[in-house]
């Protein structure tokens, strides 16, 4: 097995594993806490007419039943599709059951985007919530998703910039560090939440795998949860949320009380609040 074919086993394991299960236990904290980005991409789609539009790494699909309950709103004769896709069983799973209960016409494929074989040309608009930055193969993705979708196309997505720029989404593992030496650090060049800080590099990807009309722009968000799930948020996500669980229980206490206070200065009464430093990125599908 090569390097890319272990990273590949190691992304749909963890996302089929315990990371999938904890984003689909805290759905609604995250779902609320990213609702100004899901904003921002259904007005995207309204802003581009688009009608037959791919949600890629859609989660547990919150930005994909937004999608399409704003195409049904455009009349009860609109052929309109809003499609997710994600690796991750647990929340596909979870996807699937929400739009049954709510009646959606969004559906939801479980593969991986870097290699499903989509029906060419078929989506006029791709989007994704921070679901790009975790392919093995960036250009083998995005060129992949290129002939999913028609020429002229539109895409749209959201990435965090850097670590450096959003301290509140490191604040957990560098607290408990000194008390959890192995805890696996982040790396610029590895698949993650910041893989693509960096857009000189995002250009370089799109460009390689057939996009055209590369828009790279910062967006600052400011982000909310409630104090009450702050616990709950930092102890099931990210790499501390992956490692605390094997601490025995006194380990894991201490750990946890220094990690809170370090969440202090983003704490509001009952609210925890940051600003939440990204890029959203446009492009279109050049001709074949």
């Amino acid at each position: 097995m090569d390097i890319t074919q272990r990273d590949e086993a190691e992304q749909t394991a963890r996302w089929n594993g315990a990371a999938g299960q904890a984003w689909v236990d805290t759905r609604a904290v995250l779902d609320e806490l990213f609702k100004p980005f899901e904003k921002l991409l259904v007005d995207a789609v309204v802003t581009e007419h688009a009608q037959h539009v791919l949600d890629v790494g859609c989660g547990t699909g919150a930005t994909t039943l937004a999608v399409a309950r704003r195409l049904g709103a455009q009349g009860s004769d609109t052929q309109g599709r809003s499609v997710g896709v994600d690796l991750s069983e647990p929340m596909v799973m979870d996807a699937r059951v929400r739009a049954e209960q709510e009646g959606s016409r969004a559906s939801f494929v479980l593969a991986d985007a870097q290699e499903h074989a989509f029906e060419p040309a078929t989506f006029d608009m791709v989007i994704s919530r921070f679901g790009v930055m975790f392919f093995n193969d960036s250009v083998k993705a995005f060129t992949n998703l290129r002939r999913a979708a028609r020429e002229d196309a539109a895409l749209r997505f959201i990435a965090w910039r850097g670590p450096a720029e959003n301290p509140f989404m490191t604040t957990a593992e560098r607290a408990a560090a000194p008390f959890m030496p192995d805890m696996p650090a982040r790396r610029p060049d590895e698949p993650g939440q910041f893989a693509f800080a960096d857009a000189d590099r995002v250009r370089r990807v799109l460009e390689e795998s057939g996009w055209a009309g590369i828009d790279i722009r910062p967006v600052d968000v400011t982000c909310a949860l409630p104090e009450r799930e702050l616990v709950r948020y930092f102890t099931r996500l990210g790499p501390l949320g992956l490692v605390l669980r094997e601490a025995d229980e006194r380990t894991r206490t201490h750990i946890i009380e220094t990690v809170r206070a370090a969440f202090d200065p983003y704490t509001r009464g009952a609210e925890v609040r940051f600003t939440a430093a990204c890029w959203t990125v446009g492009a279109r599908a050049s001709a074949t």
